[in-house]
Parts: C-alpha cells; sequence; structure tokens
C-alpha cells in the first residue's frame, strides 16, 4: 500500500535515487516532473528554424524550482537527526523551507529583509507556520546572520550553500534530457544567488558523462540590470530590481556559477526591469504561462539575444516561480475596475469587441 502511494506522488528522490545523496527518510511533496512545454510563438519570434522550450518550475508544489532540492536537503536533515531548519530568503527560499519542514515535523525559521518580499511568499512562509524575522538589511545580511547561526550547530541551513540543495536542483537537467532525447543547444536561466546555473550544468554533465545526453548546452544566466554583480564582476552592496527573487548583490553560489558558464561557453547578461515587465506580459498573453518577474528574465534575454543564436537551434528557458507568487506589480495595474449596471448591452460594451 504504500509503494503504491509513493508510485502516486513520486517525487525527485525516488525517480533519481541513483544520482543523488543516499536519503533514508524522504520527505517528499512529489515535486518535479515539471513540464517543458513547446512554446511556437515564442520560437516564430526568435525565427530562423529554431525551437524553444519552457521548463515551467512553477507548477512544483509550492510554486518554485526550489522544491527539488529541498526535498534532498530536508530528507537529509532528518537523516542526520536535525530538529529545526533555517534559511535566508528573498521569498521562494522561505515558502518552500516552510512547507517541507511542516511535511517533515520539524521547525523552519527564516530571516529576510524587511519590506523586500513578494506577498505570496510571505503568505506561504507564515500559512506554513515559520517562525519569521525581518531585519533592516538585504537578503545578503540576511544570508550572512543565517551562516552564523548555522555555525552554532541548532540549525540545519537550508540555503544553496547546502551541497544537498544543488544535488537535488539538478534533476531538472535529467529531465529536460529525458525529454528531449538530448541535451538542447541552449538553456536560458534567471540569476539571483546563482545555484541554479550550478545545479543545471552539474546535471548536465552528470547525464552526458553515464551517456545519456550526446551534447550539452551553452548555458547564458540573466542578471537584472539593477542586481548584476555576476556580469559586472563586483558586488552590489545595494541591489534594486523589480525581481525581488535576483534583487542578490553578492551571490553565494557565485564562483561556481562563473565556471559553469565559462566551461560550458556561455555567458552572463543584464535585463532591464522595464524588459523583464515586458517579457512577463508577452509570455502570459501569447504562450498561457503566468510567471513572477524574475522568471521573466530569460524570455527578456532570449528576445535580446535570439539573433545571435544560430539557425536551427534547440534553446530552453527556465521559469523558475510561478507569476501568484510575485503579484504586486500586477495587481498595481488591475486598479480598480467600475462596475457596470447588469444588461446584455453594456457587458457588450465594456468587453469592447
Amino acid at each position: 500500500m504504500e509503494e503504491a502511494k509513493m508510485k502516486r506522488s513520486r517525487g525527485v528522490i525516488e525517480r533519481f535515487r541513483e544520482f543523488l545523496p543516499p536519503c533514508n527518510a524522504i520527505i517528499s511533496l512529489g515535486e518535479g516532473n515539471t513540464p517543458l512545454i513547446f512554446a511556437p510563438k515564442l520560437s516564430a519570434r526568435v525565427g530562423h528554424d529554431c525551437e524553444v522550450f519552457i521548463k515551467n518550475e512553477g507548477v512544483n508544489p509550492t510554486g518554485s524550482f526550489k522544491d527539488r532540492g529541498m526535498t534532498v536537503a530536508v530528507s537529509r536533515a532528518i537523516d542526520r537527526g536535525g530538529r529545526a531548519l533555517i534559511c535566508a530568503s528573498t521569498g521562494n527560499t522561505s515558502a518552500s523551507a516552510a512547507a517541507y519542514a511542516a511535511r517533515a515535523g520539524i521547525q523552519c525559521a527564516v530571516v529576510l529583509p524587511a519590506g523586500k518580499i513578494a506577498s505570496g511568499k510571505l503568505v506561504q512562509a507564515f500559512a506554513h507556520g515559520a517562525r519569521i524575522v525581518a531585519i533592516d538589511g538585504n537578503f545578503d545580511d540576511a544570508l550572512r546572520i543565517v551562516r552564523q547561526l548555522g555555525e552554532q550547530k541548532e540549525f540545519v541551513i537550508v540555503n544553496s550553500i547546502n551541497p544537498d540543495r544543488i544535488a537535488g536542483q539538478k534533476t531538472a537537467a535529467f529531465e529536460i534530457i529525458d525529454d528531449l532525447g538530448n541535451a538542447p543547444d541552449f538553456h536560458l536561466l534567471p540569476v539571483g544567488n546563482a545555484g541554479n546555473i550550478t545545479a543545471y550544468w552539474a546535471g548536465y554533465q552528470e547525464y552526458k558523462s553515464q551517456g545519456r545526453s550526446a551534447k550539452l548546452p551553452a548555458v547564458i544566466g540573466f542578471q537584472a540590470a539593477g542586481a548584476a554583480p555576476i556580469f559586472h564582476d563586483k558586488i552590489v552592496a545595494k541591489p534594486e530590481t523589480i525581481a525581488s527573487a535576483i534583487r542578490i548583490g553578492n551571490p553565494a553560489s557565485w564562483k561556481e556559477a562563473r565556471a559553469a558558464l565559462d566551461e560550458s561557453k556561455g555567458d552572463v547578461d543584464v535585463v532591464t526591469d522595464q524588459e523583464i515587465l515586458a517579457a512577463q506580459s508577452w509570455l502570459a498573453c501569447n504562450e498561457g504561462i503566468f510567471v513572477e518577474p524574475a522568471s521573466a528574465a530569460p524570455i527578456a534575454g532570449l528576445f535580446k539575444w535570439s539573433r545571435k543564436i544560430p539557425q536551427g537551434r534547440q534553446i530552453v528557458c527556465t521559469v523558475t516561480g510561478h507569476g501568484l507568487k510575485d503579484p504586486d506589480v500586477i495587481q498595481n495595474r488591475i486598479g480598480n475596475l467600475e462596475p457596470v449596471p447588469p444588461k446584455i448591452d453594456n457587458v457588450r460594451r465594456a468587453i469592447g469587441f
């Protein structure tokens, strides 16, 4: 009976156990197995016979890619007798850590920058019972404090500085190869703390070494113009961008991500907030995929890079979080809807087509 239940909700540990650190306890919410969606309109916009696919990580249990790494990190923490998790967060990590801690029956503490977290993500952390501390500082300040608390051995840190997180996140690359039959030619990602680029590159390399892919992709990361430390090769003391998930000035996985970009013969570039919001709107209105602003960074980057991509290439863009995670910008655009009298002619006129 238990085996049948596990098969119905099989997460990344069950599916990719041979490629992951050993886990006796499995704390899972059925994460992974997210859709790789062919995007015909996006492909047409890029042109020259390219195929573009969207790896939609926003359909993970808590609405973001963080769940892939969290299931491994929390399972390993339980195996080691961990009784509490701690993380610094721009939002998605806190939501995921709180949910998996609740699933495991342990406590979770979150340190976050006051006023810098999207409402959808903060609501999730509260809902799952996390103990939340807001500091007068940015994400980098929060992570520094979490590192110090982690040294006291009272907590298990579940940020991407925990290698178990990276191990879980690499499974997205496995899924892409399984779906396409090979690695794509290009893989585009948003870059915040830079753990995801590190993880994807590790996954692609591992599958290729096992003969499951004949090639490796060029990995291209996109940072917001106001929070682009890797692009400028210097720490950004006060990062600013509408894309809260990548509002990070000193990425924890900077060195590893830089190596992945170089080894893959990829690159890093920047996109403006205006380009990010335009790409978010375009993707929702043309492909039916609603993502948070940070996730629109690689879409904006693809618009910018389309002329640089050779004929007939396969391109994958990872969108990391659902649009409802960070709805504030769109809510501000909605404004107040003026009611009309409840008659068909009034409604037809209001519709306008």
